[in-house]
């Protein structure tokens, strides 16, 4: 629903701001530029989609070897004793325990497809022991919230429009997306368990959270020290090291579990074929509404509007043409991906902005959307306090993406 009004906004303000700068301002050419957007950006939209046919078609490939090869259980065993401790109104036995942690270790390896029917199911399972069947619960908070932080540790959607729209390093966002979606969920985590009074102090959650932000912190202290280069040249080599030893691994997985792994690689990869089909009419619908919206001056009045602000206040503005990545990103996932193409289609998917606009994109998952569907899919009206955790995530997923974009790519 938030898309249908973004969409409608967006031509009825560049219908609006064309007139003025026809009357006002004598622009003859404004609603031609308009006219001709349309038809260029639906002409892109087009090429991206087919050109995602390949690459799309490889990584389902490799995805669904790896979800066959269990690789999505081995990393439920693994989360297992931490999320216990995120739902202690669950208790310990509780059916939606195995649906909870296969959606995120799915969601964590980019697997969509798997990981929303699992969630739907998680939200079904809690739903039969929640007191208040109108209100949401306290487990339910904290499992939207989780899904909404998007942490992630393959983007495998940003590195494939990365690589249709020509970047040198489809995959150099790689580490910058894992570091910034940790902040997000980490702070999401954190808000979610002062709502809830759960004791972020316990062995088992300082053992999870505290090792991992060491680990973190650490990276990012290392990565302080070098130069800009030897920044560029690491992440780089370990991006793309951690990405090929990953299809290895799902490779391995599937030759121990004695499956047929090319077979299956053959099913994931059909699959991948329809999927860049399907997007299409999609595709095409949000970047012609971005086209005319740019060729109108109203997305350049935004960010002229934006980066005046933080000017004002003393604050480098060569992030803010990705900004309406940002500001989309919460509202609407289709909307954010369009941005983030028409960010890279006009400055570059090598430029700064084409990096800041990636990395935000792969930073957060879309929150209101996410509340839509999982909590309507079990009849809550009542959805408390998600909403401003889901928000905060949001909010620390895109900052931090922005900081890390200045260390990794300015």
């Amino acid at each position: 629903m938030a898309l249908n009004y973004i969409w409608i906004f967006f031509f009825f303000t560049a219908f609006v701001f064309g007139l003025v700068k026809l009357i006002f301002f004598g622009d003859t050419s404004v609603f031609t530029e308009m006219v001709a957007s349309t038809f260029d950006m639906a002409k892109t939209g087009f090429q991206i989609s087919l050109g995602l046919t390949g690459v799309l078609t490889l990584w389902m490939g490799i995805m669904r070897i790896g979800e066959k090869g269990g690789v999505v259980r081995i990393f439920s065993r693994l989360i297992g004793p931490f999320f216990n401790k995120l739902f202690p109104d669950l208790g310990k036995d509780h059916p939606a325990y195995g649906s909870i942690m296969m959606n995120l270790a799915a969601n964590m390896l980019g697997l969509d497809n798997a990981a929303t029917p699992m969630g739907l199911q998680a939200m079904k399972e809690m739903q039969e022991t929640n007191p208040s069947k109108k209100t949401a619960s306290n487990p339910q908070i904290m499992f939207l919230v989780l899904n909404t932080s998007g942490l992630t540790i393959i983007p495998i959607s940003v590195m494939v429009y990365r690589a249709q729209m020509g970047a040198a390093d489809p995959a150099d966002i790689f580490i910058p997306i894992l570091l910034a979606t940790f902040f997000s969920t980490l702070v999401g985590v954190i808000s979610v368990s002062i709502y809830q009074k759960i004791k972020l102090f316990d062995k088992v959650i300082l053992a999870y959270l505290g090792g991992l932000s060491l680990f973190i912190i650490g990276i990012i202290a290392w990565m302080s020290t070098l130069s800009k280069d030897q920044v560029t040249l690491y992440s780089q080599v370990a991006s793309n090291l951690i990405l090929f030893s990953t299809i290895i691994s799902f490779i391995a997985l599937g030759v121990i579990r004695k499956i047929n792994v090319y077979q299956t690689f053959i099913e994931g990869a059909k699959d991948g074929f329809s999927t860049a089909i399907k997007i299409i009419p999609y595709l095409v619908a949000i970047l012609v509404a971005i086209g005319v919206f740019r060729a109108s001056g109203a997305l350049d009045f935004l960010t002229d509007g934006i980066a005046w602000v933080f000017r004002s206040l003393g604050v480098n503005t060569d992030f803010v043409d990705a900004l309406p990545t940002a500001l989309m990103k919460p509202l609407s996932g289709s909307g954010a991906r369009g941005m983030m193409v028409d960010a890279m289609k006009n400055y570059g998917p090598d430029s700064f902005v084409g990096h800041v606009a990636s990395t935000v994109q792969g930073a957060t998952d879309t929150t209101f959307y996410i509340l839509a569907v999982y909590f309507g899919s079990v009849g809550i009206r009542n959805t408390k306090y998600a909403v401003t955790c889901g928000l905060i995530a949001d909010f620390t997923g895109i900052v931090a993406a922005i900081l890390l974009s200045y260390m990794f790519f300015h």
